[in-house]
């Protein structure tokens, strides 16, 4: 089986709606905006891409990067990697060409049917939406969390707010850098 894993920059208060900017939401940019650039604390947004074997996003996260992602450099592996988005309403005519293999996902049940594929770990990026349905159905299977010391207020949120039973999560690796984030990898304890 493969392991699902949810990446987020996320504030203290759980907001990770627009951290590199996104027009219309009053904090967009907060990553870089308020808290010093450190580079040893990004270290694991590199070695995502060098773990991961596939990368997972909702119809919304696809539409705001795949546009401007398949160009930078910094994301190059994943021009590579095989994609997959979770849509009911994308066709096979909205997806870019140039940046590599998109496979359009219709629900959660293909999700679950992709973890039981051959492969490697699977990445999800942004996709608040998509997160909470995947947590729900007890889908994901770790969570990679840059955590900024800051409190945004109204925003996306990554965590659902449905009414369901407790989840236990296991702290796997942990550091606190000099502009106050903190790097939290959990398993989903099962």
């Amino acid at each position: 089986m493969r392991t699902l894993i949810s990446t987020a920059f996320v504030s203290l208060d759980g907001v990770v709606e627009a951290p590199g900017g996104e027009s219309g939401y009053r904090n967009a940019g907060w990553t870089f905006k308020d808290v010093e650039f450190l580079p040893e604390a990004f270290e694991l947004k590199g070695r995502e891409q060098k773990e991961a074997t596939a990368m997972l996003m909702g119809r919304v996260s696809y539409e705001a990067f795949s546009p401007v992602w398949p160009a930078m450099e910094e994301f190059a592996d994943y021009k590579v990697m095989p994609k997959y988005v979770v849509s009911t309403t994308l066709t096979e005519d909205d997806l870019v060409t140039d940046w590599g293999d998109t496979t359009i996902l219709r629900s959660l049940d293909e999700v679950a049917a992709l973890k039981e594929t051959e492969g490697g770990s699977i990445i999800v990026h942004g996709s608040a939406e998509l997160n909470h349905g995947l947590a729900d159905a007890g889908l994901v299977d770790r969570y990679h969390l840059l955590v900024f010391p800051l409190l945004l207020g109204a925003g996306k949120r990554l965590f659902s707010t449905a009414d369901k039973d407790a989840q236990k999560l296991r702290l796997v690796e942990h550091e606190v850098y000099a502009n106050g984030l903190q790097k939290n990898v959990f398993d989903v304890v099962r």
